[in-house]
Protein backbone atom coordinates (compact mmCIF):
# COMPACT_ATOMS: atom_id res chain seq x y z
CA UNK A 1 0.00 0.00 0.00
CA UNK A 2 1.21 3.47 -0.93
CA UNK A 3 0.08 6.71 0.72
CA UNK A 4 0.37 10.08 -1.01
CA UNK A 5 -0.20 13.51 0.52
CA UNK A 6 0.02 16.65 -1.63
CA UNK A 7 0.66 20.18 -0.42
CA UNK A 8 1.73 23.55 -1.78
CA UNK A 9 -1.26 24.66 -3.80
CA UNK A 10 -2.69 28.15 -3.60
CA UNK A 11 -3.60 31.33 -5.43
CA UNK A 12 -0.99 33.03 -7.61
CA UNK A 13 -1.00 35.70 -10.31
CA UNK A 14 -0.23 34.85 -13.90
CA UNK A 15 3.52 34.64 -14.41
CA UNK A 16 4.10 33.55 -10.83
CA UNK A 17 5.43 30.30 -9.39
CA UNK A 18 4.34 27.55 -7.02
CA UNK A 19 6.00 24.35 -5.84
CA UNK A 20 3.81 21.35 -5.12
CA UNK A 21 5.02 18.56 -2.85
CA UNK A 22 3.89 14.96 -2.62
CA UNK A 23 4.94 13.05 0.48
CA UNK A 24 5.18 9.34 -0.24
CA UNK A 25 5.07 6.45 2.21
CA UNK A 26 4.52 2.73 2.00
CA UNK A 27 6.24 -0.39 0.84
CA UNK A 28 8.69 -0.45 -2.06
CA UNK A 29 7.61 2.91 -3.48
CA UNK A 30 11.08 3.50 -4.90
CA UNK A 31 10.28 0.90 -7.56
CA UNK A 32 7.40 3.06 -8.72
CA UNK A 33 6.76 5.80 -11.23
CA UNK A 34 5.39 9.02 -9.78
CA UNK A 35 3.06 11.25 -11.73
CA UNK A 36 1.34 14.60 -11.44
CA UNK A 37 -2.08 15.02 -13.02
CA UNK A 38 -4.55 17.90 -12.98
CA UNK A 39 -8.26 18.31 -13.37
CA UNK A 40 -9.99 21.58 -14.20
CA UNK A 41 -13.74 22.07 -13.64
CA UNK A 42 -15.76 20.27 -16.29
CA UNK A 43 -12.69 18.62 -17.82
CA UNK A 44 -11.10 15.19 -17.64
CA UNK A 45 -8.08 14.55 -15.50
CA UNK A 46 -4.95 15.04 -17.61
CA UNK A 47 -1.31 14.10 -17.39
CA UNK A 48 1.16 16.83 -16.41
CA UNK A 49 4.49 15.17 -15.61
CA UNK A 50 6.03 11.93 -14.40
CA UNK A 51 9.31 10.66 -12.99
CA UNK A 52 10.81 7.24 -12.31
CA UNK A 53 12.00 7.14 -8.72
CA UNK A 54 14.96 4.97 -9.74
CA UNK A 55 16.99 6.69 -12.43
CA UNK A 56 15.02 9.92 -12.41
CA UNK A 57 13.75 9.76 -16.02
CA UNK A 58 11.18 12.52 -16.53
CA UNK A 59 8.23 13.04 -18.89
CA UNK A 60 6.10 16.13 -19.52
CA UNK A 61 2.92 17.22 -21.23
CA UNK A 62 3.84 19.52 -24.12
CA UNK A 63 2.03 22.55 -22.67
CA UNK A 64 4.16 22.55 -19.50
CA UNK A 65 7.57 21.78 -21.00
CA UNK A 66 10.04 24.50 -20.09
CA UNK A 67 7.76 25.84 -17.34
CA UNK A 68 7.26 22.89 -14.96
CA UNK A 69 9.91 20.64 -13.44
CA UNK A 70 9.26 17.34 -11.67
CA UNK A 71 11.87 16.01 -9.27
CA UNK A 72 12.35 13.75 -6.28
CA UNK A 73 14.60 14.37 -3.33
CA UNK A 74 18.08 13.21 -4.35
CA UNK A 75 19.15 11.93 -0.97
CA UNK A 76 15.97 9.86 -0.69
CA UNK A 77 15.58 11.04 2.86
CA UNK A 78 12.37 13.05 2.58
CA UNK A 79 10.50 10.63 0.30
CA UNK A 80 8.97 13.56 -1.52
CA UNK A 81 8.24 14.32 -5.16
CA UNK A 82 8.02 17.94 -6.25
CA UNK A 83 6.43 19.84 -9.09
CA UNK A 84 8.02 23.24 -9.57
CA UNK A 85 5.66 25.39 -11.63
CA UNK A 86 6.94 28.63 -13.16
CA UNK A 87 5.41 31.14 -15.57
CA UNK A 88 1.96 30.02 -14.51
CA UNK A 89 -1.01 30.77 -16.74
CA UNK A 90 -4.73 31.01 -15.96
CA UNK A 91 -5.22 27.79 -17.95
CA UNK A 92 -3.04 25.98 -15.40
CA UNK A 93 -5.83 26.43 -12.85
CA UNK A 94 -6.92 22.99 -11.64
CA UNK A 95 -6.81 20.51 -8.80
CA UNK A 96 -3.40 18.83 -8.99
CA UNK A 97 -3.06 15.18 -8.01
CA UNK A 98 -0.02 13.10 -7.20
CA UNK A 99 -0.13 9.46 -8.33
CA UNK A 100 2.05 6.36 -8.06
CA UNK A 101 2.26 2.94 -9.62
CA UNK A 102 4.67 0.39 -10.97
CA UNK A 103 3.34 0.98 -14.49
CA UNK A 104 3.19 4.78 -14.59
CA UNK A 105 2.99 6.53 -17.94
CA UNK A 106 0.81 9.36 -19.21
CA UNK A 107 -2.62 7.81 -18.63
CA UNK A 108 -4.61 7.78 -15.41
CA UNK A 109 -5.10 4.05 -15.96
CA UNK A 110 -1.41 3.51 -15.29
CA UNK A 111 -1.72 4.57 -11.66
CA UNK A 112 -3.41 2.79 -8.78
CA UNK A 113 -2.49 5.15 -5.96
CA UNK A 114 -3.69 8.76 -5.74
CA UNK A 115 -3.44 11.65 -3.33
CA UNK A 116 -6.35 13.83 -2.28
CA UNK A 117 -5.39 16.72 -4.56
CA UNK A 118 -4.36 20.33 -4.01
CA UNK A 119 -5.99 23.36 -5.63
CA UNK A 120 -3.92 25.67 -7.84
CA UNK A 121 -5.58 28.90 -8.97
CA UNK A 122 -3.87 31.30 -11.35
CA UNK A 123 -5.45 34.73 -11.69
CA UNK A 124 -5.09 36.85 -14.81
Amino acid sequence: QIQLVESGGGLVQAGGSLRLSCAVSGRSFRAYAMGWFRQAPGKEREFVAAIRWRGGDTYYQDSVKGRFTISRDRDNAKNTVYLQMNSLRPEDTAVYYCAADVVGGVSTTGYDYWGQGTQVTVSS
